[in-house]
């Protein structure tokens, strides 16, 4: 039986891919990657989604971290930027070389993808494929069997693994065709499209291009990136202040040995996170902030600051609005 590796997010279309493959007498690893850009409640959810649909479809699962080798990419995408910071093209190439490792391990001889022309119009088309197989080493063993009779042979086909007449010609960015298709595999309840990848929004753009203006893109900062409100105030020192309870005890998961960290004394209110190089005005100003976020009326607050070694209390003003806005990100 020959095998493949199907590059697999649990969505409609890589669910159909497998499907098309196992019609064929494939044998199909499905490989999955956890990409840091994705909140962490909807990771926890895909994750879920992913280990239900091997399971549903009855194929091993290989589940693959992405760290900082993956972060090198977004800070010097070979192709560029999409609309934000989501550098498409190097993201699924860099998919496919580690593909392709699991591919050798496995003694599979082609990978799997639920691509579809058109569907993307940077970052899947012809043109695009066709450059992305042959810089992963890849070369005509990619199959993207919804979209395999608009694109020219592969391997597969001409080696007559899979039959081509078979396969299908879905274009563009409509679901339809694919819906008919995972009636008739007898999926009724199938994945909705989902927002995903964080690149992709604005909002948290400006706070990753905060950090790779001031060198500081790692995994721990990324994943701190998503939570709270997120303030620079030099370019040695950054503060992240919780939105709620569940941001406030997050926010002390990230603590680190020389970090400060941020409470109102005796009455409700966010906590905060400060890194960087600390002096007497940073640790007021960030005071000051917390201090803004409380429900307190007095015309001073006291806020508990604490390291790892030590606490004290100092007392503030709640910073001027102006000011506040032109330290967050």
């Amino acid at each position: 039986m020959s095998k493949a590796v199907a590059l697999f997010s649990a969505g409609l279309d890589s669910i159909l891919a497998v499907k098309i493959a196992q019609e064929e007498g494939i044998s199909v690893t499905t490989l999955h990657f956890l990409v840091p850009f994705i909140q962490g409640k909807a990771l926890d959810t895909c994750e879920k989604a992913v280990k239900k649909w091997a399971s549903f479809l009855g194929v091993d699962l290989e589940i693959a971290p992405l760290g900082q080798e993956y972060l090198e990419i977004v800070k010097t995408p070979r192709y560029g930027y999409g609309k934000n910071l989501n550098p498409c093209i190097d993201c699924k190439m860099f998919m496919l070389k580690k593909a392709k490792e699991v591919m050798q391990k496995k003694g599979a001889s082609f990978i799997v993808t639920g691509e579809v022309v058109g569907q993307r119009p940077k970052s899947q088309n012809k043109s695009i494929f066709a450059m992305m197989d042959k810089c992963s080493g890849l070369e005509g063993k990619v199959l993207r069997p919804l979209s395999a009779k608009i694109l020219p042979p592969t391997y597969a086909e001409s080696e007559k693994i899979v039959n081509r007449d078979k396969l299908y010609d879905i274009y563009g960015r409509g679901r339809t065709l694919q819906i008919k298709l995972a009636k008739k595999f007898g999926i009724e309840e199938y994945p909705q499209p989902a927002g995903g990848c964080l690149l992709t929004d604005a909002s948290f753009c400006s706070r990753v291009e905060d950090l790779l203006t001031h060198n500081e893109l790692n995994m721990d900062n990324v994943q701190l990136l998503k939570l709270g409100r997120h303030f620079r105030f030099s370019p040695s020192f950054k503060f992240v202040v919780g939105r709620d309870e569940a941001e406030n005890n997050q926010l002390q998961e990230f603590l680190k040995e020389d970090d400060l960290y941020f409470e109102p004394q005796d009455l409700a209110g966010p906590s905060g996170l400060g890194r960087g190089r600390v002096c007497q005005d940073v640790k007021i100003l960030a005071a000051q902030i917390i201090a803004k976020y409380t429900s307190s009326q007095e015309e001073e607050v006291r806020i508990k600051v604490s390291t790892d070694s030590s606490q004290k209390i100092i007392k503030v003003r709640v910073i001027s609005a102006g000011k506040l806005k032109q330290l967050i990100i």
